[in-house]
């Protein structure tokens, strides 16, 4: 007898458990509630963690598929743009040492690689400035569009930056009031299993038992379900990626006219890292480092010398981190997206992108039986554990790049133990050959294109030996779209508002809807 997928639980609240039920009721929204329901449980009694501020390009994508007005977004979870990351003192530690990593292509990426041509011709130009614009368009504090543009375009790719406390909200009512997702406040205090091993049920204080042929587990990091309840292992990678806490800290500008820094900014320090994130309202900070290397006071005293007196009598919010993901993400007729599945270092914002992807993939491969479903989640999981080592390499490509020695911190992340194999592999290959458009990163699996790779190694220092000649077939081309990238630059640099200025456009005025 088939068993048909109808019910649709999730447990858990917060950016990964909204996200995912906006995502697949967006999907299947012709099917709700006819033949296909969304319930999503979290508990009137547990707050999110609500420090996740950063994302990827790829969140403009989503929002406008599930429906949701970028205009509205911007109004309602204090959003602004971010148009990559600046990484200080990652590469040497000094005063002057940083790179970028932006969210666009090299010019003509996929047509030549311009990372060889740099090598042989670099004359003190950085490489994002020598392929790209956006490096320059974030030391001048620009928006990636205007307010003529229409909501989602842009005249540079972008992401946001958000507050998640506000975020998850504003997905709840849209969810709820134009996506047919059913929203149950309560408790659970019992998963209720079926004799073969599926989930049957959660049993809820306030609402009983609820039943599901599907559940996504967004309990967070107790993944109450996947974890606790199925018993599927986590795998830790501190051996490789050291930070296990985090202090986070919302500083107010020091009036409403600041600008606001258009990236993300990442600044090394002796045991970790401070992210600097600018919203319209406040900056969110925050230190990432490593309990084996510095303690807790100490820490906090590197954040607020780098914060200055504008921390000062603000309080910091202590998190622990555990860095890793679990062995399966899907088993049974459960999968976890979210904390649930694993977390890393928010060093290149990867968190909101992976509840997207993990959501997305439900979402297009909703198992129509039980009876296929297996199937179903033998692929997720392959594909998941896949992105999730990717993410791992790299993130350490940041730290094994280091030519830091001033602390044991710099010092380990270096040893060869802490890297993984593959990323090994790949150092010794970019030792003779730039990373390129064909290399294998252009997967459908893959979360970090070439140009990702190139950003990273050449902002800190990376050579890669090259044959003159092996690069002249492709000279002229290579010439071509240098050219073009700096008269691009200078016309982008020329056309575009001040970020602070647009976004203060959009909640006035609004965006062209599409």
């Amino acid at each position: 007898m088939v068993r048909p997928v109808r019910k649709l639980v999730i447990v858990g609240g917060g950016t990964a458990g909204w996200l995912t039920a906006a995502i697949i009721a967006a999907r299947h929204k012709s099917r709700i509630p006819h033949s296909f329901t969304v319930t999503l449980v979290e508990s009137p009694n547990v707050p999110i963690i609500g420090v996740g501020e950063g994302t990827w390009p790829t969140l403009r994508s989503t929002l406008k598929k599930v429906g949701i007005s970028e205009t509205d977004f911007f109004r309602e979870c204090d959003a602004s743009f971010k148009q990559g990351a600046r990484f200080a003192r990652w590469t040497t530690g000094a005063v002057d040492d940083s790179y970028y990593h932006p969210l666009v292509l090299p010019q003509a990426f996929g047509q030549v690689n311009l990372a060889p041509h740099w090598l042989r011709d670099a004359q003190g130009e950085s490489f994002c400035d020598a392929v790209c614009p956006q490096g320059k368009l974030c030391d001048d504090g620009l928006a990636p569009k205007a307010i003529t543009t229409p909501e989602y375009e842009g005249a540079a790719n972008y992401a946001y930056h958000l507050d998640a406390g506000k975020f998850a909200p504003f997905l709840q009512r849209h969810c709820t009031e134009k996506l047919g997702v059913r929203h149950v406040l309560a408790d659970v205090r019992e998963v209720k299993l079926a004799e073969d091993g599926d989930i049957a049920a959660i049993a809820t204080e306030q609402a009983g038992d609820i039943e599901g042929d599907l559940f996504v587990d967004c309990t967070g990091f107790k993944s109450l379900l996947l974890g606790e309840t199925l018993g599927v292992p986590f795998v830790g990678c501190r051996d490789i990626l050291f930070c296990d806490t985090a202090l986070a800290v919302q500083v107010p500008y020091d009036s409403e006219t600041s600008p606001i820094a258009s990236q993300t900014i990442s600044t090394a320090q002796s045991a970790g890292w401070i992210w600097d994130i600018g919203l319209p309202t406040r900056r969110g900070t925050g230190h990432v480092y490593s309990s084996d290397h510095i303690s807790d006071d100490a820490a906090e005293a590197e954040l607020r010398a780098y914060l200055g007196p504008a921390a000062d009598g603000l309080p910091v919010r202590r998190i622990a981190i555990r860095p890793g993901h679990r062995a399966q993400f899907w088993k049974r007729n459960c999968v976890a997206v979210g904390l649930a599945a694993g977390f890393l270092e928010p060093l290149e914002a990867s968190a909101i992108v992976l509840i997207e992807l993990s959501a997305k993939l439900i979402a297009e491969q909703m198992p129509a039986c039980r009876e296929v479903m297996d199937v179903i989640a033998s692929r997720f999981n392959a594909t998941t554990l896949y992105r999730w080592g990717r993410i791992i390499d790299f993130l350490k490509l940041h730290y094994v790049l280091t030519q830091r020695t001033d602390t044991d911190f710099w010092r380990d992340n270096v040893r060869p133990e802490t890297v993984p194999e593959r990323l090994q592999e790949l150092l010794l290959l970019w030792r003779y050959q730039s990373p390129g458009f064909h290399d294998e990163f252009d997967r459908i699996e893959e979360v970090f294109p070439a140009a990702s790779y190139q950003y990273v190694l050449y902002g800190m220092g990376y050579r890669t030996e090259i044959e003159p000649l092996a690069i002249q077939d492709e000279a002229r081309a290579a010439e071509r779209a240098i050219r073009e990238n700096k008269a691009n630059t200078e016309r982008l640099r020329s056309a575009l508002p001040r970020n602070r200025d647009l976004i203060r456009k959009i909640i006035d005025h609004g965006l062209q809807p599409i």
